[in-house]
């Protein structure tokens, strides 16, 4: 029998709800990027996940909360990303040069993300700012760059008097820059920072960048 507060799939049988909300996330991403936070349907929505768009509000609680879990979910892939890179096991260097290819990498691999991340911008950080689990979207990135700075400042290695937000701002810049500018730059300047052939240049430059500004001697004039 069909709960009276969970809505019934086609054909009479309860849909599983983590499949269920992961593949309306999965559609709601797409929307949101293809279309804004304006510009996006709900109804579209329901109607590219074979469900009803009252399932999406008993889910979510509506269009803005259904952008916010949206947001949350590719901030949790960055988060996992990091996570799971282990870094902490290698020398510092190294560790920040790993740190800023998975970001690089994540990046280029999730373009949608970025143009999240520039519809959000535009509303001026309103939906993630509300978010129940702001705390944990950023912390984790942060305490692991943290740790490996630490190590690398009591090893002596790193010398620049940067925290781990600075850091984590630095290596985001190119790898935003690269994605979200990738037309414009290519027009003005007839490059095109994300072809296949200059990859691996820019994935070393990123990282070659990172690690100069960490070691520079300061003691010179």
């Amino acid at each position: 029998m069909t709960s009276v507060d969970e809505p019934a799939r086609p054909g009479g049988r309860n849909r599983d709800a983590a499949r269920t909300k992961a593949e309306i996330l999965d559609v709601a991403t797409q929307e949101f990027a293809r279309a804004g936070f304006d510009g996006a349907r709900v109804d579209e929505i329901a109607a590219r996940t074979s469900t009803t768009k009252r399932m999406i509000y008993y889910y979510f609680g509506g269009k803005e909360h259904l952008f916010t879990a949206v947001l949350e979910r590719a901030y949790g892939a960055i988060r996992q990303a990091v996570q799971e890179l282990d870094v902490e096991e290698l020398d510092p260097v190294a560790a920040v040069r790993r740190l800023a290819e998975a970001l690089f990498d994540h990046h280029e691999a999730h373009p949608d993300f970025i143009r999240l991340l520039n519809i959000e911008n535009l509303h001026g950080a309103e939906h993630i700012a509300a978010s129940e689990h702001l705390d944990a979207i950023g912390s984790p990135m942060v305490a692991v760059t943290g740790r490996v700075l630490a190590a690398g400042r009591t090893s002596g290695l790193f010398t620049a008097d940067v925290d781990a937000v600075d850091l984590h701002a630095l290596i985001n810049s190119f790898c935003y820059f690269r994605v979200a500018n990738r037309h414009t730059f290519g027009a003005v300047f007839g490059r095109d920072l994300a072809a296949a052939g200059r990859r691996e240049h820019y994935r070393r430059m990123l990282g070659d960048m990172v690690i100069a500004y960490l070691t520079a001697d300061r003691t010179r004039a």
